[in-house]
């Protein structure tokens, strides 16, 4: 391997790095294109290994307000660099990934607070600044994840702007949440997430939710009614994963 081959991401989620760091990517972004001609509210399963997280961040990166002087340093090489969609870099972004939760049943309440209040720490040092004065007194009222959320989205509607929610491995506890019969912390904050999302003006617009099955989003969360299965839809079967195609391409590269 020469000093100018792509180096193989193996194990790597990260696309920003991945982009900017000389890592070989296989070419994922035409699918965003198909995410806005979905509904707004996606729910997508694949095994684990097929790439879930690294097109989370695909999305983070693509969406994010934070990271629009970066876009054609990030996508430029890319297929959506070059086909931009009218939604670009145009949303807040708040991301959870449940992997991160301890699924001990005698840890898992505390440990998925300490991770939404981690994910929302990391959204306020980022956006805190745009969300108005007396924002962030507010939020440390709050004393829970779904409080928290609520506020958030609450004031984003009030500023006008709009929210991507995007959660990753959402199943990551689900024998312990099926064993609890519901575990009903993790009930109430999807309803308080379909809530942030009704009406008109309701700061969350978009959402992307990840997992491994789907038991836990239809025996737990049966009030949660607003995803889009989009796991069979044939217009997302290579959004993940390799094609034989894109396998082939990839061994010329190395070949060569």
């Amino acid at each position: 391997m020469t000093m100018t081959t792509k180096r193989i991401p193996y194990g790597i989620s990260d696309f920003r790095l991945i982009s900017t760091e000389n890592y070989y990517y296989v070419d994922k972004t035409r699918f965003i294109e198909e995410v806005e001609r979905s509904p707004r509210f996606l729910f997508l399963i694949r095994p684990r290994r097929f790439g879930k997280s690294l097109w989370l961040a695909t999305l983070s990166n693509y969406y994010d307000v934070a990271t629009r002087d970066d876009f054609d340093k990030l996508f430029g090489q890319y297929y959506i660099g070059q086909h931009p969609t009218e939604e670009r870099n145009s949303y807040l972004m708040l991301t959870f990934n449940f992997a991160m939760v301890n699924p001990d049943p005698d840890a898992l309440n505390e440990s998925f607070e300490e991770h939404a209040s981690i994910c929302f720490e990391r959204f306020n040092m980022k956006y805190g600044h745009l969300l108005g004065e007396g924002y962030l007194e507010g939020y440390a009222q709050r004393p829970n994840a779904e409080s928290k959320l609520e506020y958030i989205a609450l004031r984003c509607e009030r500023v006008g702007l709009p929210i991507y929610l995007v959660i990753d491995e959402y199943d990551n506890f689900t024998n312990v949440v099926l064993s609890r019969h519901g575990a009903g912390f993790f009930r109430f904050f999807f309803n308080k997430i379909k809530g942030v999302t009704t009406g008109n003006s309701a700061a969350v617009k978009r959402m992307f939710i990840t997992g491994v099955s789907p038991v836990t989003l239809d025996d737990v969360t049966s009030g949660f009614n607003i995803a889009s299965m989009v796991t069979m839809n044939p217009r997302f079967n290579e959004v993940l994963g390799f094609t034989e195609g894109e396998v082939r391409e990839m061994l010329e590269y190395y070949k060569g």
